[in-house]
């Protein structure tokens, strides 16, 4: 960067993302490796996810939806309208980076590839492909659980809403060898273990969501979790410039952790998770 850059000129973006949950047959949760030639991000393990483009507003909403009003939602986000943006997003994001299609209902046989197909030429098609083809997405079944906001400095920012989704029993993912170059399903802890050694590059929402999953024995009790639809609670940092490792309320050294240096808020925050464990999660 330049002498003169200034971080804070860096435009922020919206953005969704989502974490797929399945018991294989324990929870683990399916990620994704950016390629290295991409400006933000690049060669880390994340949940897929990407920016809400402006057209994802303009979308007829009622037609494309159920399951949650975009009224709800957009509560639930605490935005003025246009909530159920962000769900297109996510769902459109996750058909295009991992080739899935969420929560999706309405004629017997979708062609989900051929779907992937056009989305990846034209993002900007989705919504209306999904009306064109009579699919409707139940947006009830992504539960939003967490926001990060990328701090000043890099070259990319987003405002980034993190959900969590069972992934779809009757489908298998697959990357596009583009952005994306590599899939995983994997346990929570284990994605922690080998972040620690140096294994598996991630950025510090992605270690922070993991370390919330791993509090759950299993997929069903991350979505019940998930439904309860906490107040958020705003994360902290120790050791911003050492080992770096965000906290939440309740956690060890939260109350001498400093608040300002990670934008992050969370709703998976219970100190206790519903397995008896003591909710540190791996670290």
């Amino acid at each position: 960067m330049t002498a003169d850059f200034d971080p804070h000129s860096v435009p922020v973006r919206p953005a969704a993302t989502v974490m797929l949950v399945a018991d294989r047959p324990d929870l683990q949760v399916l990620m994704v490796r950016r390629t290295g030639r991409v400006v933000f991000a690049p060669d880390m393990w994340v949940f897929p996810g990407g920016r809400v483009d402006p057209t994802d507003h303009a979308s007829d909403f009622d037609r494309m939806f159920s399951g949650l009003a975009d009224a709800e939602a957009s509560r639930i986000l605490e935005v003025a309208r246009g909530g159920l943006a962000w769900w297109l997003a996510a769902c459109r994001e996750t058909l295009e980076e991992a080739g899935l299609l969420l929560a999706a209902s309405g004629p017997d046989r979708i062609d989900v590839e051929a779907l992937r197909d056009a989305v990846r030429a034209d993002e900007s098609v989705f919504a209306d492909l999904l009306l064109a083809a009579g699919i409707r997405l139940d947006a009830s079944a992504l539960e939003e659980v967490a926001r990060f906001i990328t701090p000043p400095g890099a070259p990319r920012r987003f405002d980034a809403r993190f959900f969590v989704a069972e992934s779809p029993a009757d489908q298998e993912p697959h990357h596009d060898a583009g952005e994306i170059v590599a899939w995983d399903w994997v346990r929570p802890a284990d994605a922690l273990a080998r972040w620690a050694a140096g294994e598996f590059e991630m950025m510090s929402p992605t270690v922070r969501m993991l370390a919330c999953l791993a509090r759950y024995p299993d997929a069903d009790a991350v979505m019940q979790a998930a439904r309860r639809r906490l107040p958020y609670r705003r994360v902290r940092v120790i050791d911003p410039h050492g080992a770096y490792r965000v906290v939440l309320p309740g956690e060890t050294g939260y109350d001498s952790a400093e608040l300002e240096v990670e934008s992050g808020w969370v709703r998976l925050w219970e100190p206790q998770d519903p397995g008896g464990g003591n909710g540190d999660g791996a670290r």
